[in-house]
C-alpha cells in the first residue's frame, strides 16, 4: 500500500473552495460504516492501546487493519488516535505498536505527547502525524511549533474564538482542524483530573469517569452523612455539565477562514447520533459550498430545516462555546445530564434495494411509522408491512438484536448502513 512522506505542505489559503474535511468518530465497525455511508471524508478510531477512549468501542490490530481497508475502498482516510500522556510504563509497546499501524497504512497518527511524536517519526516515518487537541493549541506561536516539528496538522484548542482560528490559519502552512460538533469536556482542552480524584479513573490515560456530568450535594464536615442539596431544581445540580458544542450555524465562517478539517466528537455516542450528526454535517457543508459558488460574495445563511434535524438527535442542549465570547451560565446544563427528545433509533438496514433485511435496534411491529434517513436531509416516512424472519415466517414482533427482513408501505429501495428511526 502507497504511503505519503510526513511532511508539511502548503495548505489551501482562507476562501479556497477547495473540499473541506468532515471527520467523523469510529468507535466501532458499524459506527465507521455508517459514518462513511452518510459522507465522511475521514474517520479517527482507537486502538485498544494508547488511545483516550478506554471504554470506547476500540479496535484490534487487525481490526484496524480491516477498518484501513475498508476506508480506503470507499475513498475514505483512516486516522489513529495514539494520544495519550504516556508515562515510561506506557513506552515498551508503542514502537510495536507504532509499526502495527504503518504496516495497515493507516493515513495518520493523532498525537499530543512529545515523547509519542518522538518515537513516531522514528518507527512510523512515513504516517503523518496530526497534532491532539490534548496538546492545547491556542495560539499561533504554538502552531508554528508543531509545524517545525514536521507534523502535518494541528487540531486548535476548544477555548479559541472565531479570530484567533482565522489568524492562526491565515499564518502558518500546516492543515488546521477544529472541533465543530460534540461533548465539551468542563476542563482545559479535555486535560482534567477530577475523575482521577473521585474515582481513581485517569482521564489522561483514557480512562475517564465523566464526573462533569455527576449531581453533586454539599457535605458539611461536623455533619457526616448529611447531605445538603444543591438545587437548581427538584432534579439537583449538575454543576459541571456543559451543553454539548455545536458550530452548525458557523461553517460559512470556519470554510472562509481557512480550516482544513471540521472534527465531530463522539466514539462513544452510539450509531445514531454519529450517523445523523455527520448525515447533517455533511448535507450542510455541501449546501454552504453550493451557494457559494453559484452566489459568490453573498451571506450564507442555513435554512431552518438543518438546525430543525439537529434537535432530533440526543443532546445536552447546545452552545458555540468560546467563538464568539467566553462560555456563560446560558451555556451550562444545570438541570439534569440530558435534554429528552422524542427520535428513537430502531434500526440499521444490512443491505440495499427493497424488502432490506435490518437489524433491529428498539422493539419493532408491523404497523409501525417509521423513517428513513436518507441522503441529503431526505427524510421518508413509510409503515412496516410486514417483519420476517430468517425463514421466511411472518413476526408480530422483531426484538433488539434480531435480524429480520422488512417490507414496507410504500415500497422504498434502501441504502446499506442506513439509519431508520421513530417518533418515541
Amino acid at each position: 500500500m502507497a504511503m505519503r512522506k510526513n511532511k508539511s505542505t502548503k495548505k489551501p489559503g482562507p476562501g479556497s473552495d477547495s473540499r473541506c474535511e468532515i471527520l467523523a468518530p469510529a468507535g466501532s465497525m458499524e459506527k465507521l460504516k455508517i459514518v462513511i455511508r452518510y459522507g465522511a471524508d475521514a474517520v479517527y478510531l482507537g486502538s485498544n492501546e494508547f488511545s483516550l477512549r478506554a471504554h470506547a468501542g476500540n479496535f484490534t490490530a487487525d481490526e484496524i487493519e480491516q477498518a484501513t481497508i475498508y476506508c480506503h475502498r470507499h475513498g475514505v482516510k483512516l486516522y489513529v488516535t495514539v494520544n495519550i500522556f504516556a508515562h515510561n510504563r506506557d513506552l515498551a509497546d508503542l514502537e510495536n505498536h507504532l509499526a502495527i499501524l504503518q504496516n495497515c497504512g493507516v493515513d495518520g497518527l493523532i498525537i499530543a505527547d512529545s515523547g509519542v511524536l518522538r518515537i513516531a517519526r522514528r518507527i512510523a516515518p512515513e504516517i503523518p502525524l496530526h497534532v491532539s487537541t490534548q496538546a492545547n493549541v491556542t495560539n499561533l506561536e504554538s502552531a508554528l511549533f508543531w509545524q517545525d516539528q514536521g507534523t502535518s496538522r494541528v487540531n486548535l484548542a476548544r477555548e479559541l474564538g472565531l479570530e484567533e482560528i482565522r489568524e492562526i490559519c491565515t499564518n502558518c502552512d500546516i492543515e488546521t482542524e477544529v472541533f465543530v460538533h460534540g461533548a465539551l469536556c468542563i476542563s482545559y482542552s479535555g486535560r482534567c483530573l477530577l475523575s482521577l480524584y473521585l474515582t481513581g479513573r485517569d482521564s489522561n490515560q483514557g480512562d475517564c469517569a465523566h464526573p462533569c456530568r455527576y449531581s453533586y450535594s454539599l457535605l458539611e464536615e461536623k455533619r457526616q452523612g448529611e447531605f445538603f442539596p444543591v438545587e437548581e431544581d427538584s432534579r439537583g445540580t449538575y454543576i459541571l455539565n456543559s451543553k454539548d458544542l455545536c458550530l452548525l450555524d458557523r461553517l460559512a465562517e470556519l470554510v472562509q477562514s481557512g480550516v482544513t478539517a471540521f472534527k465531530i466528537e463522539g466514539r462513544m455516542k452510539g450509531v445514531y447520533y454519529a450517523g445523523g450528526i455527520v448525515r447533517i454535517y455533511r448535507a450542510a457543508l455541501d449546501y454552504l459550498l453550493k451557494i457559494k459558488r453559484e452566489k459568490p460574495g453573498e451571506p450564507i445563511i442555513l435554512p431552518e430545516r438543518f438546525r430543525g434535524e439537529i434537535e432530533k438527535l440526543g443532546t445536552r442542549g447546545y452552545t458555540e462555546n468560546f467563538f464568539d465570547h467566553l462560555p456563560a451560565r446560558e451555556d451550562m446544563l444545570y438541570q439534569g445530564a440530558r435534554v429528552s427528545h422524542r427520535y428513537l433509533p430502531v434500526a440499521v438496514t444490512a443491505e440495499n434495494g427493497r424488502d432490506p433485511s435490518i437489524l433491529v435496534r428498539h422493539p419493532l411491529e408491523p404497523g409501525e411509522r417509521l423513517e428513513y434517513l436518507g441522503d441529503g436531509l431526505e427524510n421518508i416516512a413509510f409503515t412496516i408491512e410486514v417483519l420476517e424472519d430468517e425463514r421466511g415466517r411472518a413476526l408480530s414482533r422483531a426484538m433488539p438484536g434480531n435480524q429480520v427482513r422488512m417490507r414496507s408501505s410504500p415500497p422504498l429501495s434502501f441504502r446499506k448502513h442506513s439509519l431508520i428511526r421513530k417518533v418515541a
